[in-house]
């Protein structure tokens, strides 16, 4: 089974809600964590209730990147989009990929909540399908 990091800043709501759906959808090929270099502490409760609205009972926590250093992953894939987020750098092993989107705590709004949900859904679910991780 191949392993992805969805690394972020906060670990509140993008990276878990990519954590939740790829192991959801994709769990028989992909198993997905999360974490931050400054986690919030908490996963958003508009973040669990996007995937609730779509089937995904998520059980996350907020997890600090330090956590897996020591872990290999086939994928590390940073979530935070703006130029004015801190988007932190992986040291470990596993090859890199940048796939941002907004940060819908910025808003609170519970449609920048649903938006972001589905674009991770259709993106990454894209992305990890197009990985040749033989290379």
């Amino acid at each position: 089974m191949k392993r992805v990091l969805f690394l972020c800043t906060g670990n509140s709501c993008r990276s878990q809600m990519a954590e939740a759906i790829v192991n959801a959808r994709l769990g028989n090929e992909w198993q997905a964590v999360s974490a931050g270099t400054k986690p919030a502490g908490y996963v958003h409760p508009k973040a669990l209730e996007a995937l609730r609205e779509i089937g995904i009972q998520h059980e996350g926590r907020s997890k600090r990147v330090d956590e897996f250093r020591e872990v290999d992953f086939d994928l590390v894939v940073t979530v935070c989009d703006s130029a004015a987020e801190e988007c932190p750098i992986w040291l470990g092993k596993g090859k890199r990929v940048h796939q941002g989107f907004p940060d819908p705590a910025l808003t609170n709004d519970m449609d920048d909540f649903r938006k972001v949900r589905d674009e991770i859904a259709r993106e990454i679910v894209k992305l990890l399908s197009e990985q040749n991780l033989e290379e």
